[in-house]
């Protein structure tokens, strides 16, 4: 493991811890995309089938049952909890994701590295990752005004993937046998998405304002 990983890793660790932090801490999902939400755990559940087969190492077990575990507990949170789930957006929450998950495994079918069962379901999650953002920047741009800690739950959860694109850099110029085109490819558009919130954010942050966001 490179310092890249680690990092990223680390980032996208305390996205989530942020957006736990957020709604047990003020017992509230307001501005935060359920979508979004079940989008990344069906991402995490279809990515790490591995763990029925392979073991890497003791880290790498463990960062992705927490990263299922997670996912999972803040959709639950969103969904069943009675008061959690009083303060979500349904309203503003109105991204047709599924069409994203369509596209997702439509691609995954049609490019991938192997075509085995395993390999399928990790394309689908690459590609369903790089676009499962989209319903949460929606809500953000329909609701325009984002609270601090929302703000860097997404922040955090966009640096995470930028690390991971310096990460696959670094990798290839340094392993013989790197090839994972599909995760780079996927990796720098989802980073992409993210643009226009990190210029705001930037801005804000700058500024020492409350982050906004134009509709």
């Amino acid at each position: 493991m490179n310092i890249f990983r680690f990092a990223g890793d680390m980032t996208h660790l305390i996205s989530i811890l942020v957006l736990l932090l957020k709604i047990y801490a003020t017992k509230s999902c307001s501005g935060i995309s359920l979508k979004t939400q079940e989008l990344y755990a069906l991402v995490f559940l279809t990515r790490y089938l591995d763990l029925f087969t392979d073991f890497i190492s003791v880290y790498n077990t463990i960062m992705k049952l927490v990263f299922i575990a997670s996912s999972l507990a803040i959709v639950w949170c969103m969904r069943m909890h009675r008061v959690v789930r009083r303060s979500y957006d349904k309203d503003l929450d109105t991204f047709r994701h599924y069409f994203l998950i369509l596209a997702s495994l439509i691609l995954a079918l049609l490019l991938h590295e192997k075509f085995t069962f395993q390999e399928i379901f990790w394309a689908f999650s690459i590609y369903l990752e790089a676009l499962a953002i989209l319903p949460q920047l929606v809500l953000l741009q329909r609701s325009g005004n984002v609270d601090n800690l929302t703000g860097q739950y997404v922040f955090f959860l966009g640096a995470y993937r930028a690390f991971y694109i310096l990460n696959w850099i670094y990798r290839y110029f340094t392993e013989q046998r790197f090839s994972r085109w599909i995760a780079c490819v996927s990796g720098i558009v989802q980073t992409a998405l993210y643009a226009d919130f990190f210029y705001y954010y930037f801005i804000s942050w700058k500024n020492n304002a409350k982050l906004q966001l134009p509709a």
